[in-house]
């Protein structure tokens, strides 16, 4: 086995943390290691037999330095600038030479995975490993994503719809044939969902065979064809990209791919959170109260309960309300925080302080 981490993305509603020069999965979060560097720690090792030459990162040309800088040893692959995800993993099978047999476990830098069940989550990778390599269900080299126990009627994520009746619990792991894909839902679908059993959040893991992602991008799109004659050239891979429109694998590939019976769904539970927001990144700190970005211009009032977060001649600072906002840049109201303020400082001069490094 093998990995690519998808470093991308601009964390948009982590503003203003989070900015185009510095994304998301490059911060400092959760503590001093970024939260790529956090994916990178959990993968490598002796439980998956990874070692760093075994990882690559895909992210843009102008992010490549972060990575080398934060994963040394690890094998970059550049675009020249984001096209989503379906691109991105084009792109890996093209720069990233392995054997066509060998299972590509592809992961986001950026999600959270609870401390300790991170055991669990490699036990799981294992597992859907072998499945990916071996088949299930019928399905020779199935393409294989991974599904996160609902926990909540959430509207924040997309959601994986099983076919229940045909599950089958294979090497410790709850695997499903799957029937679909569905984007974020309004509050109303999220119930209907939410009651469905077997229903996942997904969670944008997935494992296949290096051959078996290749032929199901060239037979549902022509990435392979438009990509693959230029992967070799930065100039032509540039233009390539500048007639690319953005689409993720699961339009490009995924929906496809489950209307044909080739996807299978593993479902897992191991505190998974894209941390894709405010509240949840709070909630990750051991912080409290909920949390939104404020849009430039956005007339907001600040309680005496509440943190501000913005950007004071560049610099991350925090203040407490109460105080009305309007701010010419995106500033961060977190609700309810200031009954616990310690890890949200914490957090703010721990980025304050990694920007200064740069």
């Amino acid at each position: 086995m093998y990995a690519v981490i998808m470093a991308g993305g601009g964390g948009t509603r982590l503003w203003p943390l989070s900015r185009p020069e510095t994304p998301k999965p490059f911060l400092p979060l959760l503590d001093d290691r970024s939260l790529l560097q956090r994916t990178f720690d959990r993968i490598v090792g002796a439980e998956l037999g990874l070692r760093p030459d075994d990882v690559a990162v895909v992210t843009e040309r102008r992010y490549g330095p972060m990575v080398r800088e934060q994963l040394p040893g690890v094998r970059v692959i550049a675009e020249p600038l984001g096209r989503n995800t379906a691109a991105a993993i084009a792109l890996a099978t093209l720069r990233f030479e392995r054997d066509p047999n060998e299972v590509m476990l592809v992961l986001p830098a950026d999600a959270w995975i609870d401390p300790e069940r991170e055991g669990v989550y490699r036990n799981v990778l294992k597992a859907v490993a072998r499945v990916a390599r071996d088949g299930a269900f019928g399905v020779e080299t199935p393409l294989v994503t991974l599904g996160v126990k609902t926990e909540r009627p959430a509207t924040e994520y997309g959601y994986l719809i099983p076919k229940y009746d045909d599950g089958a619990v294979i090497d410790g792991v709850q695997m499903y044939p799957l029937s679909g894909f569905e984007e974020k839902p309004d509050r109303e679908r999220a119930g209907q969902l939410f009651s469905q059993l077997g229903v996942a959040w997904n969670a944008g893991i997935f494992l296949w065979q290096r051959q078996a992602i290749r032929d199901a991008i060239d037979r549902y799109t022509g990435l392979i064809t438009m990509i693959g004659a230029v992967a070799g050239s930065d100039s032509g891979l540039e233009a390539s990209y500048d007639r690319l429109k953005p689409i993720s694998i699961d339009h490009a590939v995924m929906e496809g791919a489950a209307n044909d019976r080739r996807v299978v769904m593993g479902s897992m539970a191991v505190g998974w959170s894209d941390l894709g927001s405010w509240t949840q990144l709070v909630a990750a700190i051991g912080g409290t109260g909920a949390g939104r970005v404020i849009s430039p211009n956005e007339a907001v009032h600040a309680d005496e309960a509440d943190l501000v977060i913005e950007r004071i001649g560049g610099r991350l600072a925090v203040s407490e309300g109460p105080r009305d906002i309007l701010a010419q840049t995106p500033v961060a109201l977190l609700t309810g925080a200031a009954t616990a303020p310690e890890p949200i400082h914490a957090l703010v001069s721990r980025v304050a302080d990694w920007e200064e490094r740069q």
